[in-house]
């Protein structure tokens, strides 16, 4: 099929029908999921609340990173800097009761979470109602923390970003929050900032392409960690059920050489989950308190962040979306896409899939297949006709990335479940 003429027919199906598409194996899959006049689906598109029963839950890259650190603190203890109003905003039209945040920087105490909430999701944005989270979780990041090695092999060790255990100009720097309105079962979370690359059975390792040797020496695979920012096991308690928020951004796929370090790390976070979640392949895996194995059998999770990769398009290696999506433990059922990335990219077949203005799908909501029913699923990206398109452009309004959100119901009965 011409890749102009599929992109109108998904363009005209948004436009009548609902705002998720089957996934499929095929690149040309453009069965909606479901069927709904046009008003409903500008509607669903605002992110009018979960039906009753239902949890919403979603992910959003806000952008709310700053070049120095403490300038995020500051901006959010003002209560009046326009770009987190529209994130705000936009958070508080979808209203998702479980929310992945990236690109927050990291302040320790949670003082910026804190003054976040007061002075902006709280706080009415634009007529829309505020919108509170009394639960939050946060931890270190691995941005901005850097080593006495030098792991760019630029000939300088210990010096900036390309030294990091994650890039960043300071410690913090590109972290994340998960905030909710349901109780975080504290004592219960696991997280993996500090996993070795080197312990992933078959980690896909760089190597210089311009001696053969491995671009890490011993030394310094050591102490290199897996993660760029942190990967994390919350579970979440919702009434009498646990769902556990499998959260982590991948390093981007570039800004590195032929040796492609990135692209083949953004490749080993991504699987690093689909052998978290197969209680078959998990053994190797230990967290921050020596605790090893995987997430278990039959427990309800839901996979989320800015996985900076597609399965379909992009400067991936090896394509790790297609293996997540491959797993028997994961549901990829359902594809959220919006009229905006369409309109974004028109000349693009997998333009209504984009959640970044930058046309590639990234950011993930994907639940278990155990214990979880999908309802429906959307990107928040209005048309350049909406009223709210204020919100995502032109420009940088709010992000580059767009929120993605998914409605699920807790079904069967899980080994982590209280009565």
């Amino acid at each position: 099929m011409n890749k102009s003429v599929l992109v109108f027919s998904i363009l005209v199906s948004l436009s009548v029908a609902g705002c998720s598409l089957n996934h499929s194996n095929t690149n040309e899959s453009t069965r909606l999921s479901s069927q709904e006049t046009q008003s409903q689906t500008q509607t669903r598109d605002l992110g009018v609340p979960a039906k009753q029963g239902e949890l919403r839950v979603a992910v959003f890259n806000a952008y709310l990173n700053r070049k120095n650190a403490g300038d995020i603190l500051a901006d959010v203890q003002s209560g009046d800097d326009t770009q987190i109003k529209k994130v705000a905003e936009i958070i508080q039209r979808v209203r998702p009761e479980v929310l992945l945040l990236a690109e927050f920087d990291y302040v320790a105490d949670g003082s910026a979470v804190r003054a976040l909430l007061k002075n902006y999701l709280n706080v009415s944005q634009n007529g829309v109602k505020g919108i509170d989270y009394p639960y939050f979780y946060l931890a270190e990041s691995n941005t901005g923390i850097v080593t006495e090695f030098d792991l760019n092999n630029d000939g300088k060790a210990g010096i900036g970003g390309g030294d990091a255990y994650g890039f960043g100009v300071f410690p913090g720097q590109y972290a994340m929050v998960l905030l909710s309105q349901h109780p975080i079962i504290t004592d219960e979370v696991r997280t993996f900032q500090k996993f070795l690359w080197k312990d992933m059975p078959n980690a896909t390792l760089p190597v210089n392409p311009e001696t053969g040797e491995a671009w890490y020496n011993e030394e310094e695979l050591e102490i290199f960690r897996l993660s760029s920012k942190s990967h994390w096991d919350v579970p979440v308690k919702v009434g009498n059920e646990v769902i556990h928020v499998l959260a982590s951004h991948p390093t981007p796929p570039v800004f590195d050489g032929k040796e492609d370090r990135n692209g083949l790390r953004n490749h080993d976070e991504i699987r690093f989950w689909w052998d978290y979640v197969d209680p078959n392949a998990s053994d190797y895996i230990y967290d921050e308190h020596g605790q090893k194995g995987g997430l278990g059998k039959n427990k309800r999770f839901v996979i989320m962040g800015d996985l900076n990769a597609s399965p379909d398009e992009g400067n991936g290696t090896g394509n790790p979306m297609a293996k997540l999506f491959a797993s028997e433990y994961i549901n990829g059922k359902l594809t959220p896409v919006s009229v905006g990335g369409v309109e974004n990219a028109p000349n693009n077949q997998f333009a209504a899939t984009h959640t970044a203005d930058w046309k590639m799908r990234a950011d993930y909501v994907i639940p278990s297949t155990f214990g979880i029913q999908v309802e429906q699923t959307a990107v928040f990206w209005p048309s350049k006709t909406d009223e709210n398109y204020h919100l995502v452009g032109p420009g940088l309004q709010s992000s580059d990335h767009r929120l993605v959100w998914c409605d699920i119901t807790l079904n069967k009965k899980a080994t982590d479940d209280t009565q």
